[in-house]
This record gives C-alpha cells, sequence and structure tokens, in this order.
C-alpha cells in the first residue's frame, strides 16, 4: 500500500517562502515520477510540477522561476520549494506518485493547505 504524506504548508505573506515535504513509503520510490499539484476553491486540480525518476523536471508557467521541485532518493521524500509567493498560489497542495514501471495506478497525499497573504 502506497502512502503519501504532505507536510510544510502554512500561512505566509506574499513574497514569502515555504518548502513542501512528501515522504513515501510502500513502493520503490527512486523509479516512479513524483509531483506536485495543487487545487483552489471553485477551481480544477492543477499540476504545478513535476520530477521524473532520473530528476528531468517540469512546471506550470505560472511557477516557472519561483518553485523548485526536488527529490532525495534516500530518504524516499519529494520537496517543493516555493520562493516569492503570491495570493494566487493559496490552495491545497497535493503530493503525487505518477503510475510507472509495474503499477498504473497514481496515488495522492491528503493535501497540505498553502495561504498567502497580500
Amino acid at each position: 500500500q502506497v502512502q503519501l504524506g504532505e507536510s510544510g504548508g502554512g500561512l505566509v505573506q506574499a513574497g514569502g517562502s515555504l518548502r513542501l515535504s512528501c515522504v513515501a513509503s510502500g513502493s520503490i520510490f527512486s523509479i516512479f515520477a513524483m509531483g506536485w499539484y495543487r487545487q483552489a476553491p471553485g477551481k480544477q486540480r492543477e499540476l504545478v510540477a513535476r520530477i521524473a525518476s532520473g530528476g528531468r523536471t517540469n512546471y506550470a508557467d505560472s511557477v516557472k522561476g519561483r518553485f523548485t521541485i526536488s527529490r532525495d532518493n534516500a530518504k524516499n521524500t519529494v520537496y517543493l520549494q516555493m520562493n516569492s509567493l503570491k495570493p494566487e498560489d493559496t490552495a491545497v497542495y497535493y503530493c503525487t506518485r505518477f503510475p510507472g514501471l509495474g503499477s498504473s495506478q497514481t496515488y495522492w497525499g491528503q493535501g497540505t493547505q498553502v495561504t498567502v497573504s497580500s
């Protein structure tokens, strides 16, 4: 059973920074792509950042240059460093394990709230 546990959300002023962490268990972490999605009230869930097993990264246009996704395979952890935060970044952020070798299922964490005040 794959489990994902996020931490690091909170309330921050515009221009501030937060780092989200997601610890994964129940599968071989290093072979799967990982990512972060977010969902704001009344909006669809959107992909924020993705990191492949080999380390290649992709970002939503809205966060390029401000957010950085990284992974530590030794700790089964993926991170999202968020700088220069804006009020429009306010959302629940979800950690995701994408389908991959031997597994066609996507897994989700429980989500962590990020609130950016103006």
